[in-house]
């Protein structure tokens, strides 16, 4: 689906310009283009914050202690659904005429729910009929955006990325309660599952569209977002360890591709394009799958988003991007 040598980012960009962040977005992936997040601009334009902005008959507000669920949209609502806007006008503005995968992003409703505070100030995590009412309405919101997204660039065929950074930690049972001195309950891993699989669901609604779940934390579960109908795993492939071998194999063996994160979403020294995908074609090796199926089964991009980049290293990172999956095409050995 994804075609050989793609390439493509996370999703955040620096500055505060939705213009120039499309116009590079655009500019330099033309393969796979995402819309572009720019959480410098302040509450609202950060992840949760965006997302929050997009549930249905759910509405949140800031506190010093960060979101929190509140009766009726205000000004923290309508500020989030203003930038989302001025970022989907800027993404129209730079994809007249574009034919092609786009991938637009959100959190994810494990990563939601440990952020998310009730009105008590606890996470939503706590509660489980706070929890599927959070995702019930994420996946509403979602299937109203994604329509948005083909009306205004009727040509893409539109995936959606959940961001799910904590999701690891929801599993482990270690997202830390309000007073800090205790952890809510793991939530069972089928239950987890469950949720990820009804916005699959919700991708796969749109012609052509498809789930990729991004994460830049340790310990992937590979094996629960294959069952859950995830067409694709983003994460930082600098920590990944040979115990996660044997769950990538299954994965990409049952078709799942990997977005592989070997590019540093900070200001770092780039080494060649070559020598950043090293990686990959070792663990290609390591698990004895057919160097053919490499380049149609990884897609490059940075380990996270580039927000906390320079603008310039932002722009170099994309490019390298570019490079280093012509380079695993190219030469899959």
């Amino acid at each position: 689906m994804w075609g050989a040598g793609t390439a493509t980012g996370v999703g955040s960009m620096p500055g505060t310009d939705a213009r120039e962040a499309a116009r590079t977005v655009t500019g330099s992936l033309e393969t796979l283009p995402h819309l572009p997040e720019l959480p410098a601009r302040g509450p609202g334009a950060d992840m949760i914050g965006r997302t929050a902005g997009l549930l249905v008959d759910v509405f949140a507000h800031v506190e010093p202690s960060g979101w929190r669920i509140s009766d009726r949209p205000g000004r923290d609502t309508r500020r989030a659904r203003s930038w989302l806007g001025e970022d989907l006008d800027a993404l129209e503005e730079f994809t007249q005429g574009y034919a092609g995968l786009l991938k637009v992003s959100a959190v994810g409703p494990w990563t939601l729910a440990a952020a998310l505070e009730l009105r008590s100030g606890e996470a939503a995590l706590g509660d489980p009929g706070a929890c599927r009412d959070l995702a019930a309405s994420l996946a509403e919101g979602l299937r109203g955006h994604l329509a948005d997204v083909r009306r205004r660039v009727p040509g893409a065929r539109v995936v959606l990325q959940l961001d799910e950074p904590s999701l690891t930690a929801v599993l482990r049972g270690q997202i830390r309660t309000a007073s800090g001195y205790r952890t809510h309950r793991a939530v069972d891993r089928a239950v987890v599952e469950g949720a990820l699989r009804e916005l699959a669901g919700v991708a796969q609604e749109v012609p052509g569209g498809a789930l990729v779940v991004h994460t830049c934390a340790p310990d992937v579960p590979f094996a629960l977002l294959r069952r859950a109908g995830a067409a694709a795993v983003s994460f930082d492939f600098s920590l990944l360890t040979e115990r996660d071998d044997e769950a990538i194999g299954e994965a990409v063996e049952a078709g799942v591709t990997l977005f592989a994160g070997v590019v540093p979403g900070v200001d770092t020294p780039l080494s060649d394009p070559a020598g950043s995908v090293m990686g990959v074609r070792t663990l290609w090796r390591r698990l004895g799958l057919s160097p053919g199926t490499l380049a149609e089964s990884v897609v490059v991009a940075p380990g996270c988003g580039l927000a906390g980049a320079s603008p310039a290293y932002a722009r170099a990172a994309l490019a390298h991007c570019v490079r280093a999956a012509t380079s695993l095409a190219d030469n899959p050995e």
